[in-house]
């Protein structure tokens, strides 16, 4: 089978798809800054490939701090005009600029295949999620408002490359509405096109919204410490995090710090393999590049042999490879779980994490190959890994407490509900956890032990919006909580606490 890039899908053709429809965002070579209110042609775009297939694209243009600092000072300004302008309007200019990314949805999630090798489908579900959550806000933001006012400051975004749109532009939106100014950095390592065209369609709207390229380690201070910025808004690692709570201690500034954490599937006493299957294999999906993927399987040692029957038709038949390649012109795109990862060096990585495994004295369980892809003939496939997973991984593994951020899985067997809890609280908290029994009282009391936000019994748990809550216990998370209600009181002033684990306090609402 001969395959060929979808015609209209290539990269030329969609940075031209993106350039006419925001020609004041893009030039020739580059993306541009929106800095001080303009889109300038400030920083030095670094060289960048694409993950897709090797290719060199624009890389970010990095401003020097002085350059972001001056555009925080604008933010401060835009964000005390716009405390002015009264709801009815900021939900106009919001709803404005739901419809017109809306009409560049396709655009917008072409970037996404190209920057981050997202499929098709799953970069269309990251732009229609992130502007039907917005829809929510939108009919809910009168009530959440009551009582409640702007930040002091702008809000500060740093956000990973995994969702541009659903995580980073859908929160910007929602802090436009109730009355902030918002400032964004772009990820290194991704995303930054679509972050450029969305951003040009919110400043059109009139939205008060700074987007801006940088080393992290080089503008942190001015992206959190700035005495103008009124709140932090961090999606990362735990890593970046940590550095980036360290800046903030003394500074008292609100904040929320999304922060990763291993989530772990507990299967005890269970007999629904089928239910299960379904739930693993769309677990597979973007290559568990997200901050709510199970990466780890805690397995009751009595259940190996049905769970392995059911788990191994499951990886074997993932499909993955270049995430815009057909055969014929005509044909649709690809229906993939995932295509690369973000980089070649993660691929590496993750190839010597796997090794690393065995090493210690893992066993190999699976390991696919390449040649199961579906790739152009010669392309690049050095960010593209097939799926792996390692029984009972040594205790010394870098991983055995980290989530691998990729189709690296680990299986853990136990033989106790003690080791079944030992076994999935190993990360110092987690974000989600699910357990898989027949036994409700077990999945309960199981459930009440488990240091991690959400958990789902007989099924996964996700990052969740709109009127769910989302958080993290332990390492996972620092600061407010998000979702619904709780996102919107995150970022505004009024009576009441705010809830989260804040280091002062440690508050969780009645219904999480």
């Amino acid at each position: 089978m001969t395959l060929q890039v979808k015609p209209g899908t290539s990269w030329d053709e969609v940075y031209a798809q993106a350039r006419a429809a925001a020609p004041e965002a893009f030039d020739a070579d580059r993306i541009l800054n929106l800095t001080e209110g303009t889109w300038q042609r400030n920083g030095q775009p670094g060289e960048h490939v694409n993950p897709v297939d090797g290719e060199a694209i624009p890389g970010p243009p990095y401003v020097a701090q002085d350059v972001a600092a001056e555009a925080v000072a604008h933010s401060l300004r835009e964000h005390k005009a716009w405390g002015e302008v009264d709801l009815d309007e900021r939900k106009s200019r919001v709803q404005v600029a739901v419809e017109q990314l809306q009409n560049l949805r396709d655009t917008l999630a072409l970037l996404l295949a190209w920057e981050i090798g997202k499929p098709w489908k799953l970069a269309c579900a990251d732009v229609d999620r992130a502007l039907d959550g917005v829809r929510w806000y939108l009919g809910e933001i009168e009530r959440q408002l009551r009582g409640r006012g702007p930040l002091p400051g702008p809000v500060s975004n740093i956000a990973s490359w995994n969702y541009p749109m659903s995580v980073m532009v859908h929160a910007e939106l929602v802090q436009c509405l109730a009355g902030n100014a918002v400032v964004a950095k772009t990820p290194s390592q991704g995303g930054f096109h679509t972050l450029t065209l969305a951003h040009a369609i919110m400043k059109r709207a009139g939205l008060p919204v700074t987007l801006l390229s940088g080393v992290g380690s080089q503008l942190g201070d001015v992206l959190i410490r700035s005495h103008e910025i009124g709140c932090l808004a961090f999606v990362g690692g735990r890593t970046n995090g940590r550095k980036a709570a360290t800046s903030l201690a003394d500074t008292g500034k609100r904040h929320f710090l999304e922060q990763e954490g291993l989530n772990a599937w507990g299967i005890w006493d269970f007999s629904r393999w089928d239910e299960l299957a379904a739930h693993l294999t769309k677990g597979f999906e973007y290559a568990k590049q997200r901050c709510t993927a199970y990466p780890r399987y805690v397995v009751q040692r009595s259940l190996m042999p049905a769970f392995l029957e059911m788990y191994l038709p499951i990886i074997k038949g993932l499909r993955f490879g270049h995430p815009l390649a057909v055969e014929h012109p005509g044909d649709e795109l690809p229906d993939l779980h995932f295509g690369p990862l973000i980089s070649a060096a993660k691929a590496a990585d993750l190839a010597s994490h796997y090794e690393e495994a065995l090493s210690g004295g893992g066993i190999p369980i699976y390991r696919g190959s390449l040649a199961d892809g579906r790739f152009l003939a010669g392309q690049d496939t050095s960010a593209y890994v097939a799926p792996a997973t390692v029984l009972e991984p040594p205790q010394s593994w870098s991983l055995r407490h980290a989530e691998p951020f990729g189709p690296l899985d680990s299986i853990v067997v136990v033989d106790s509900e003690a080791e079944l809890l030992a076994a999935m609280n190993a990360s110092n908290g987690a974000l989600v956890a699910s357990i898989a029994t027949d036994d409700p009282e077990l999945g309960a009391r199981i459930a009440g032990e488990l240091q991690a936000f959400k958990v789902g019994i007989n099924k996964p748990r996700s990052r969740g919006d709109r009127e769910e809550v989302f958080g993290g216990r332990g390492a996972s998370w620092k600061g407010a909580f998000v979702g619904g209600d709780l996102l919107v009181q995150a970022v505004t002033e009024g009576d009441g606490q705010v809830y989260g684990n804040f280091s002062s306090y440690s508050l969780y609402p009645a219904d999480v």
